[in-house]
């Protein structure tokens, strides 16, 4: 069983990924909550995996909080693979504790760079098209060895990307924004530019989205994934005053 929350579908690249290496099956974690029953039983061969895009240097809170109201049993492997723009800080560390809180302990950790989507600091910035490919090729290349590993269960196994000042990155900046920056109150939208196709709606894994032109629920459900902004086809939505560009996984594959 492999378990995933993505935006901008890196993460979803990944569990597909190990899916198919593994024949484990896949399932969202948006669409786990919607069904309200949280109760998972592993048979004695299968294993558990946890995939997840870091946001701020810490887990999404839709994972966090999914793994708060989760029950596990007969759990007898757990593996971890976060993706993230440059590197993870402590969130893996934050994962591990969640898991604790739970009676669970990570047999593997690992982390894949994959090109950023974070458009809420002055300080990031997308990658360019050749960066871009260069860590999507790099993933590629890695996924192999990640799959491996999970598919002999191997345990012990930590391949993460903490950066130089992991906690300055995870309880300081990403402090600030994890407490301040998930909201949807920032999202706007360039009505000129809009063509009212719902494809924000659609893309949206917690339903935050209405009407046409769309506008937010602001009812706290927003992740700041930011899949409504990037996925846009005439990027009509902004993100409070960034003049940013857009990237999900396979746009220019799209685009051919």
């Amino acid at each position: 069983m492999i378990l995933y929350f993505s935006g901008t579908g890196n993460t979803k690249w990944v569990a597909e990924h190990l899916s198919d290496a593994t024949n484990d099956t896949i399932f969202s974690i948006p669409d786990e909550l919607k069904k309200g029953t949280l109760h998972y039983t592993l048979k004695d061969y299968e294993r558990l995996g946890i995939c997840f895009p870091t946001h701020g240097w810490q887990p999404p809170h839709i994972v966090r909080d999914f793994l708060r109201r989760a029950t596990f049993e007969n759990v007898r492997y757990l593996y971890a693979v976060t993706t993230c723009g440059d590197n993870i800080g402590y969130a893996m560390s934050i994962l591990r504790k969640e898991l604790h809180h739970k009676g669970l302990s990570l047999d593997a950790a690992f982390a894949v760079v994959m090109p950023e989507s974070n458009v809420c600091f002055s300080f990031l910035h997308l990658d360019t098209p050749e960066s871009e490919a260069r860590k999507i090729e790099a993933a590629r290349q890695r996924m192999p060895h990640i799959c491996k590993l999970v598919k002999q269960k191997a345990s012990g196994i930590e391949e993460l990307v903490k950066g130089a000042i992991p906690f300055t990155y995870t309880y300081i900046i990403g402090g600030f924004y994890n407490k301040h920056l998930i909201t949807d109150e920032k999202f706007w939208v360039d009505i000129d530019k809009c063509i009212q196709c719902g494809l924000c709606a659609k893309r949206c894994p917690v339903d935050d989205i209405e009407g046409l032109p769309p506008h937010w629920k602001h009812n706290g459900s927003c992740t700041n994934c930011l899949a409504c902004y990037h996925y846009c086809p005439t990027h009509a939505i902004h993100w409070g005053s960034m003049q940013r560009g857009q990237y999900y996984f396979n746009k220019r594959e799209d685009q051919k």
